[in-house]
């Protein structure tokens, strides 16, 4: 892919990731009655970077639906959480056995198997507990559990991780890459997306366009995390490259070879962009966000 980035989008992402990091520091930071090891093996993995696609999908979804980071911020930091203890568990040996996450042992190489899959436990209570302190009305707050429960559980990011190991080993199949990402990856970027405009109540013709945006965007990130898994390095990755190919797991390379993923990810991130043709100009970020999606390198 491509590297032109554009400097707006970095400086966007930047701001977005201070203001989740900053909730997280101050979260994690509190005089909490956790056992002490349980909230350093989650501040580890919560404070190891990353791109903070995913909380800065919430807070600019509120924006561009009229509302302020006040009111989306609770969810951002919730998303921040449901992903990390996605990344916990997916480097398990069960799961992906991996050493490395965002360039530092994986969680379970530092405190143990236990303490890790209590971790990822631990960030994923605290998601809808996050939820339940987002300054707006009972019934939309109701609305927000729920979106986020349905994009994580059996039918979402769970359900697709399961079809992701069954996958495993099994004949290149597209229809079965295509429903494998729809819910491990882009069930919860639509959700951000979602989440986001609950947060600024916005009205369902939005709330539909930016699930779709969502949906959308979240395949065409993943086309390309399977893409830089084969052509990437580790040290670029900050995670082990070339995983993907030695596990046999479904990939859009593996299915549809190189060239033909590359356009695959271009048109849907044209598919984004078009959902959000009802937002007008208050969508101009979302869509500078897309583009970085099919031109980022990590």
């Amino acid at each position: 892919m491509a590297s032109s980035v554009s400097e707006s989008v970095r400086d966007l992402l930047r701001d977005c990731a201070a203001r989740t990091d900053a909730a997280l520091a101050e979260l994690m930071s509190g005089g909490s009655r956790a056992p002490a090891r349980l909230m350093e093996a989650m501040r580890y993995s919560l404070e190891a970077g990353g791109k903070r696609l995913r909380p800065a999908l919430v807070l600019l979804s509120c924006r561009a639906c009229g509302g302020n980071d006040a009111t989306a911020l609770p969810a951002a930091v919730a998303m921040e959480c449901i992903h990390t203890f996605s990344l916990i568990h997916d480097d398990l040996p069960a799961m992906d056995n991996d050493d490395l996450r965002r360039g530092r042992p994986t969680n379970h190489r530092v405190f143990g198997e236990a303490v890790a899959i209590l971790a990822g436990d631990g960030l994923l209570a605290l998601a809808f507990e996050l939820l339940t302190h987002c300054p707006t009305t009972p019934a939309t707050i109701v609305a927000m559990v729920r979106e986020l429960a349905a994009a994580t559980g059996w039918q979402g990011m769970i359900g697709g991780q399961v079809e992701d190991i069954l996958g495993e080993r099994a004949r290149p199949d597209a229809a079965r890459v295509d429903r494998i990402h729809a819910l491990k990856t882009a069930r919860l970027i639509e959700a951000s997306c979602r989440l986001g405009a609950l947060a600024a109540g916005a009205e369902e013709s939005w709330l539909a366009a930016l699930g779709r945006y969502g949906q959308a965007l979240g395949m065409a990130f993943q086309v390309v995390d399977d893409l830089l898994d084969v052509t990437a390095t580790t040290a670029v990755l900050g995670k082990g490259a070339g995983k993907d190919e030695t596990r046999e797991k479904q990939t859009y390379p593996r299915v549809f070879g190189l060239e033909a993923s590359r356009a695959r990810a271009r048109d849907l991130v044209q598919d984004a962009k078009a959902a959000l043709d009802i937002l007008g100009d208050r969508a101009e970020p979302l869509l500078e966000l897309a583009d970085f999606v099919v031109q980022r390198e990590s």
